[in-house]
């Protein structure tokens, strides 16, 4: 495990704007991986770890996004989680994922804000319905926004462990043996989750079938 030879610098030069960084594309330049920079960035470099922040970032915000309804919300968690990350790299083992690492601080932080802060879903949660064909007509779009803005109140409905689960499997792709890291659970208990989130998405989504 790497050991720091002295503090941190501070972030605040290294890190762009959180809010800039949904328009910045995952790829940050550069060709070195993830464990390289991760490795460079547990030595005190913090252009390795400001590369680290611009590549995760977009997935990251979209995440606590789905997780908390909130672009604000989700702004504020995940620029938290890097700064409890950069805090925590000592910890980081050599060889692990660092973007698993990630979406576990990312999760653990939204959970605890959606506990602890429950709120009606804002408005900025809804997506916006995805662009139909030259023939699709009014009512069926308006139809399908309508639709969308249930399955997102639905989500959020949902006791936090459940909506998370849900979220990593079916909007983030994670595997179970995954999921069951991040929200440091058994992949029984994963499984369980996901059950009863489908079960209660699928109840809440029964008028618009």
């Amino acid at each position: 495990m790497p050991h720091r030879t002295r503090p941190p610098p501070p972030l605040s030069a290294a890190l762009p704007p959180l809010r800039l960084l949904d328009t910045i594309a995952e790829d940050a330049p550069g060709d070195l991986d993830d464990s390289v920079l991760a490795v460079r960035a547990c030595e005190g470099d913090d252009d390795a770890f400001a590369v680290l922040v611009r590549r995760h970032s977009s997935r990251l915000l979209a995440l606590a996004r789905h997780l908390l309804g909130s672009r604000a919300d989700a702004e504020d968690a995940v620029q938290e989680a890097f700064l409890s990350a950069w805090r925590q790299l000592p910890e980081f083992h050599r060889g692990a994922s660092f973007g698993t690492w990630m979406y576990r601080i990312v999760t653990n932080r939204c959970l605890n804000i959606a506990r602890r802060r429950p709120h009606p879903v804002p408005l900025d949660t809804v997506a916006e319905p995805a662009a139909g064909d030259a023939g699709s007509s009014p009512p069926r779009a308006v139809e399908t926004q309508a639709a969308t803005a249930a399955l997102v109140i639905a989500l959020m409905e949902l006791r936090p462990e459940l909506r998370a689960c849900w979220v990593l499997r079916e909007l983030h792709d994670l595997h179970y043996d995954e999921i069951a890291h991040v929200v440091g659970a058994s992949e029984q208990t994963v499984r369980g989750r996901l059950s009863r989130a489908r079960r209660a998405l699928m109840e809440a989504m029964r008028p618009w079938r």
